[in-house]
């Protein structure tokens, strides 16, 4: 009988808990928490290294090169899979990179960034892979914040001895108030920098990418800079005078002699008839949000993705007219729930539309959109339209979609986890 009523009792208590915590005090609030991922310079400088697969962390951008997929492990590396067969990808590797974002590939030399620093490597065997170069302090700029953070926290920071290689979050619990008193909600950190067509040899990235190899350069964008390096000679790249291209750069897109520049405030066209010295033609402004863009023939496609730093409340796709290449203008505009990347091949669109899926459309009217597929209950951040079938990379896995007449059928998916 005690038993019984000491049990009672401990139930009755604990349901008093739990009717008192902070999930009912509207005082707090759910936020996503930013903690630098830290590593002394001197291992910074030994870093990049050739390992056996590991279980990705956070997938980010995808390329495509060859018989191989490499993918981004946002701030850490590059998952390299065999894709002879796409029906069943298989991983082959892990390449550790420090800071790393992009990758661009061209006669089997990789580059790639660690976080200021471009490094080189030579995949011409795949099961040997050798870093041939590392240029340091060439990417000034190329310091970025996780865009849906709500705080950044670095206490724990040493300037003198470390460096920040990139970002995890978490989703905390807090007080309202602490968030509104660090500015507005997010608390830069002093001391750190502020924040397609193919050529013959050279691999694919996705709209997300910010390098890109045109014939014998390579273009990597910052939050500022257009970064300039002659790659004639592949092992030895030359870093060339950087072109200030404006505020909060994002992504590059090349179709021809023209660079398409996708920013928080608009696109910016840029003409590489000089390739050493690219020069603004024109801008496209749409105000403030994260967006990729992609061209095809005389339109440009672009994403705007709000929320968070991104600034906009709302988000959608933005087609633009380029038959005016120094005056583009808004031809069309479709609402979307958060969109990432997106592509193009013949008359389809595909369209990552975040959580919401993968969205596939007819372009051939670009005023009437028509959807042909709607891939739900995945999450959705880059594709790649290969010729032969679809790359596209999620929340930790590796989508490949066959094409068919009228839509696309799911060939095959890997977890990378």
């Amino acid at each position: 009988m005690k038993k019984t009523i000491l049990l009672l009792f401990s139930l009755n208590f604990l349901l008093f808990l739990s009717c008192t915590n902070d999930d009912s005090d509207d005082r707090y609030a759910e936020y996503i928490v930013a903690r630098p991922l830290v590593m002394s310079k001197a291992e910074f400088d030994a870093s990049v290294t050739i390992i056996a697969p590991k279980p990705i962390e956070e997938s980010g951008k995808v390329y495509a090169y060859g018989n191989y997929i490499f993918i981004n492990d946002k701030y850490r590396g590059i998952h390299v899979i065999n894709n002879s067969n796409p029906q069943q990808p298989v991983k082959v590797g892990f390449i550790n990179i420090p800071g790393n974002i992009d990758i661009s590939i061209k006669n089997d030399y990789l580059f790639a960034d660690s976080m200021m620093d471009l490094v080189v490597l030579d995949i011409s065997n795949i099961d040997n892979i050798q870093l041939v170069n590392r240029l340091e302090d060439v990417l000034y700029n190329n310091v970025f914040f996780p865009m849906e953070a709500d705080l950044f926290e670095y206490e724990d920071y040493d300037y003198d001895t470390e460096i920040v290689v990139g970002w995890e979050t978490t989703t905390e619990r807090r007080l309202k108030s602490e968030v509104e008193q660090r500015n507005g909600g997010f608390v830069l950190m002093d001391g750190l920098a502020a924040a397609e067509s193919s050529d013959s040899g050279t691999g694919q990235g996705g709209s997300l990418a910010r390098f890109k190899i045109v014939d014998q350069y390579l273009y990597a964008v910052d939050s500022h800079n257009i970064n300039v390096f002659d790659i004639s000679n592949l092992d030895n790249p030359q870093d060339l005078e950087d072109v200030y291209a404006g505020f909060d750069i994002e992504t590059i897109f090349n179709q021809g002699n023209y660079l398409f520049l996708g920013s928080m405030r608009g696109m910016y066209i840029y003409d590489i008839t000089s390739p050493a010295t690219p020069t603004l033609v024109s801008e496209f402004e749409h105000g403030t949000a994260c967006d990729p863009v992609v061209v095809d023939g005389d339109y440009a496609y672009v994403t705007l993705r709000g929320g968070n730093w991104c600034g906009a409340t709302e988000s959608g796709l933005f087609i633009v007219d380029l038959t005016n290449i120094e005056s583009p203008v808004l031809a069309e505009s479709y609402p979307l729930d958060g969109p990432y990347g997106l592509g193009i091949k013949d008359e389809k669109l595909f369209v990552c539309d975040g959580a919401s899926g993968l969205k596939v459309y007819d372009k051939t009217d670009i005023h009437d959109l028509q959807e042909l597929n709607h891939f739900e209950d995945i999450v959705t951040f880059d594709v790649i339209p290969l010729d032969s079938h679809l790359i596209m990379v999620g929340d930790g896995v590796l989508y490949q979609y066959e094409y068919l007449n009228n839509n696309i059928k799911l060939l095959s998916q890997i977890g990378l986890n």
